[in-house]
Formats: C-alpha cells, sequence, structure tokens
C-alpha cells in the first residue's frame, strides 16, 4: 500500500493528504461533480511531500475561476475573509449581517460603561429576549488561531459591564452571555476555557453545528472579496467604502466607476455577484 503523501498546514503542522476534505470543500462550493473530478485528478497528480495547503487551494481555484468564476468564488470564502482587514470593521459590519440573517437584532461598536472602564463592544446581538455581547477576533493570515488570552480578555470585559448593571441598574445595560467569534482557528485552551466559563465561541470550523463556516453558508452573504472579477487594490477600495457585501453591488454601479471600473468590466462584475447570491 502506498504511504500517503504529507502535506504542511498554513500552520507550520503536517499532516496527510486527505482527498476527502478537497472534495469537501468543492462540494460544498456547488462545483459539479465532473469539475470535482477533473481537480482531483490534476492535484493528485502534482502532489509532493511538503506541499503546502496554500499550494493545493490555488490550483484548485484555477481550475475553477477558469470555468465557473461564481464556483471559484465560493470556494474560496474562507481566504476571502481574510482580505475583510487589515482594521477589521468590514468584518464585524459582515458578521452583523449573517446574525441578522439568523433573526438577531445586531448592532456593531457599540460603546458599554462597566463599572470600571468604558468598553467597545463589536457587537449587540438580541434575539428571543436574550442579549449577548460579542467580541470578534479577526486575522487576516491563515494559520493564526485565536488563544486563551483573547477569551481571558472576554469574560474580564463581560463581567465589568455586568458589574455596573448589578449596581446601577437604570444606567447599566443588562447581557445575557459572552461569545467569542473569529475568522481562524481557536486554540484547545480557548475551547476549554470558554466551555468552563460558559462563554460561546464559534470559529471557522467549531463548533461542529452552528460554526462560521455554515452561519455565512446559511445566510447565502459573501463578501465583495471573494469577487475573481475585481482586483485586490479595488476590493479593498470597496471596503474602505463600506461596500462589504456581494449582494449590494447591482445597485452600487456609480461606486465601481468611482473607482476606476469601466463599463466593459461591470456587466461581468454584476453577474458573478447576482451569480453567488442567486446560489447558482
Amino acid at each position: 500500500m502506498d504511504q500517503p503523501v504529507v502535506i504542511v498546514k498554513a500552520s507550520g503542522e503536517q499532516e496527510p493528504f486527505d482527498e476527502s476534505k478537497l472534495r469537501n470543500s468543492l462540494q460544498r462550493a456547488n462545483a459539479s461533480p465532473n469539475i470535482i473530478e477533473n481537480i482531483l485528478t490534476r492535484v493528485k497528480s502534482e502532489l509532493r511531500p511538503g506541499m503546502s495547503t496554500t499550494d493545493i487551494y490555488q490550483r484548485a481555484f484555477e481550475m475553477l475561476r477558469a470555468d465557473k468564476p461564481h464556483i471559484a468564488a465560493r470556494y474560496s470564502l474562507k481566504r476571502a475573509m481574510m482580505e475583510l482587514g487589515p482594521s477589521g470593521h468590514p468584518f464585524e459590519k459582515f458578521i452583523g449581517e449573517v446574525l441578522r440573517s439568523e433573526g438577531y437584532k445586531a448592532e456593531t461598536n457599540r460603546i458599554i460603561q462597566g463599572i470600571c472602564v468604558a468598553h467597545e463592544v463589536d457587537v449587540v446581538a438580541e434575539k428571543d429576549e436574550r442579549r449577548a455581547m460579542i467580541e470578534l477576533k479577526y486575522h487576516n493570515t491563515i494559520g493564526i488561531k485565536t488563544d486563551i488570552k483573547v477569551a481571558l480578555y472576554v469574560q474580564a470585559r463581560f463581567e465589568d459591564i455586568d458589574r455596573r448593571w448589578r449596581h446601577e441598574p437604570e444606567h447599566g445595560i443588562k447581557f445575557h452571555e459572552a461569545w467569542l467569534m473569529t475568522n481562524t482557528k481557536l486554540t484547545l485552551d480557548a475551547i476549554a476555557y470558554a466551555k468552563c466559563i460558559g462563554m460561546k465561541a464559534v470559529s471557522w470550523g467549531y463548533p461542529e453545528q452552528g460554526n462560521l463556516q455554515q452561519l455565512t453558508e446559511r445566510s447565502g452573504l459573501h463578501p465583495v472579496s471573494v469577487l475573481t472579477t475585481l482586483s485586490q487594490a479595488e476590493k479593498a477600495r470597496l471596503l474602505d467604502m463600506g461596500l462589504v457585501l456581494c449582494r449590494d453591488i447591482k445597485d452600487s454601479q456609480e461606486v465601481l466607476s468611482s473607482i476606476g471600473v469601466g463599463k466593459d468590466r461591470l456587466d461581468s462584475i454584476i453577474a458573478e455577484a447576482d451569480n453567488l447570491c442567486t446560489g447558482k
């Protein structure tokens, strides 16, 4: 039996190449069975020990983009999240919209007074008469994990705000729970601490149900950073101007024109955004 080829993850960890992971990623992007088999055949033929997961991703992405740009955009969703920076404010706006799609009332960048100091809360989310204080930890590099120090920091802020409410209910605000959400991964210690203290922890792939990938896919929302028909510079300018969602592209033709997008490209950009939004 052939030995599995060991590849290198973005974190530097090594693991055997698992064909099913690539297949699942392509299926989640709605790639056709024929395209999936073609990509798997090419990747396996070029697989070498020490190859990075980024190299594998790039090969699959290039094949998808050449055939179905909007499928390539869906496939790139996790990496597109890394481009919602560097400030992370577009990420906050995006998460607010994802939560609204789940039935929450969501406000971003609220200043809440604690008993000791004031805190800038990334997202305040309310649903079923429960209010959550949500701290978003954004990373623009794959392989970086959100660790226990961040979870401890979130809990300390939650307790300071909670103490203010308990001492001065008429001036404070009641939060029923604290959440920590990140676009990459959580360390095992961060997860263990969150479980122990009663904090909701959400990363790209954690927990098994209700993780960021599932929430995003369920919402049908896509950040403009997934669009293959825009350059990196154009995406950055749109994000700086507050245009975060693909669904808003069609009604933002003047904004696209203002960043130098000509009429010759406008239709293809709108078409890709529309295909993403309609799930074609």
